[in-house]
């Protein structure tokens, strides 16, 4: 019998990260998409797209989240507002 050790795509993806932040509550990166979702404090919802992981990383170790996401995700990245 064989057994598979590699790793399912979605066992490799995180689970949401909350922000300390006064605007964003919390960041989730698909690596296999490159697709980042940020989650705002007012509830509005908007999905980044071929975000590079080195991004995420960026944003979620960022002293300060919402600088983070304005000098280097907004207006850098195609996005859409999940209504």
């Amino acid at each position: 019998m064989r057994i598979s050790t590699a790793r399912t795509r979605q066992s490799e993806q995180p689970t949401a990260m909350m922000l300390n932040s006064s605007n964003l509550s919390s960041a989730d990166y698909d690596p296999w998409s490159g697709s980042l979702t940020i989650v705002f404090q007012g509830g509005r919802v908007y999905i980044y797209h071929h975000v590079p992981q080195a991004e995420y990383s960026g944003l979620v170790r960022a002293s300060s989240h919402g600088k983070y996401f304005h000098e280097h995700i907004k207006d850098h990245y195609d996005y859409q507002r999940l209504d």
